[in-house]
């Protein structure tokens, strides 16, 4: 099993426009929420980032020991907004940053984030979403990166961090790395008119949340990722040969669209011609025709049930018996 290698952790040096926001109540990162923090002015004094941070272990488990295993990051902070939160299970500090922009790969030594990296990359396995080799001569990797968002409920709540490994997309090849890129989005009226007809016509809504979506699309082309930051494999100069599409390629938004579609197709579907992400099938109208298209779709994609629509594209949906 390869070793994990502890890095080594340099001064924290604040940047001169930076200043001293007023210090916020301890936090537990998952149960509890604070309003956004107000903007930084750069008329204040710096940031004293000495009692922000707790001390790094010198050595930490390995995060993912399968195929690959994930290092220690080093944090590096680049931001006007900070917030402090406070994990109530380890008493350890956290800096978040609502804008998350890192000049570098940031240093989770955390729980929530440890366990949120985790289940990306035990996600990415079991999809088999690459196959482990060493790069073929004339051939170029292109890189990867680790993306970090808190995902929130309805009401604002945090639901889970999140963690999410992203390609370089900007840097693929056309003609080599990709062809196709578009896919259809759905239009607002469209949405609008569904809502409209389901109140009118008392239709029941029900929502589903496919996960790690993009993950499911097939990729046609040869595609070679740099493995995950922090991340190494056995043997020397491997690299990720992509069997599925990934978050960040070009063509990812397509591979997933036309995998979904073609679900939806072999269901008795059929598309609609003014909108092509609307799909529709007369079938019944009560709500157990909807589980059995559930349990169809739950067949070939990992799916969670959201239950009755309440939240869908930044609009919250209310309904009442009349």
């Amino acid at each position: 099993m390869p070793s994990v290698l502890p890095l080594p952790i340099p001064e924290f040096e604040p940047s001169d426009h930076a200043t001293a926001s007023a210090p916020t109540p301890p936090l537990n990162p998952i149960t509890e929420t604070t309003p956004p923090p107000s903007p930084i002015t750069t008329h204040s004094s710096p940031i004293s980032h000495t009692s922000s941070l707790p001390p790094i272990p010198s050595s930490s488990p390995p995060l993912y020991q399968h195929r690959l295993t994930l290092l220690p990051f080093l944090l590096a902070i680049e931001s006007h907004q900070v917030t402090l939160v406070t994990t109530t299970a380890t008493n350890l500090k956290l800096i978040f940053l609502p804008q998350l922009r890192f000049n570098m790969e940031p240093a989770i030594k955390y729980p929530e984030w440890r366990k949120a990296m985790q289940s990306e990359l035990a996600a990415l396995e079991a999809n088999h979403t690459w196959t482990l080799m060493a790069l073929p001569a004339h051939k170029k990797a292109i890189g990867c990166k680790w993306v970090y968002k808190i995902k929130r409920h309805s009401n604002g709540t945090i639901e889970r961090c999140k963690a999410r490994l992203v390609a370089k997309g900007y840097t693929q090849m056309e003609g080599i790395d990709y062809h196709e890129t578009f896919s259809p989005v759905a239009k607002l009226t469209t949405v609008r008119v569904l809502l409209s007809l389901a109140a009118a016509k008392g239709w029941c809504l029900q929502q589903l949340d496919v996960n790690n979506a993009f993950l499911h699309g097939d990729l046609h082309e040869e595609v070679y990722m740099q493995l995950p930051p922090g991340s190494h494999g056995k043997g020397g100069n491997m690299v990720c040969r992509l069997n599925k599409s990934l978050y960040g390629l070009k063509q990812a938004s397509r591979c997933w669209f036309a995998k979904f579609s073609k679900a939806l197709l072999d269901a008795g579907f059929s598309q609609s011609k003014a909108d092509y992400s609307l799909f529709y099938r007369h079938k019944g109208t009560d709500t157990a025709t909807i589980s059995i298209i559930k349990n169809l779709l739950h067949q070939r994609f990992h799916l969670k049930d959201l239950g009755d629509l309440k939240y869908f594209l930044g609009i919250e949906v209310s309904r009442s018996p009349k």
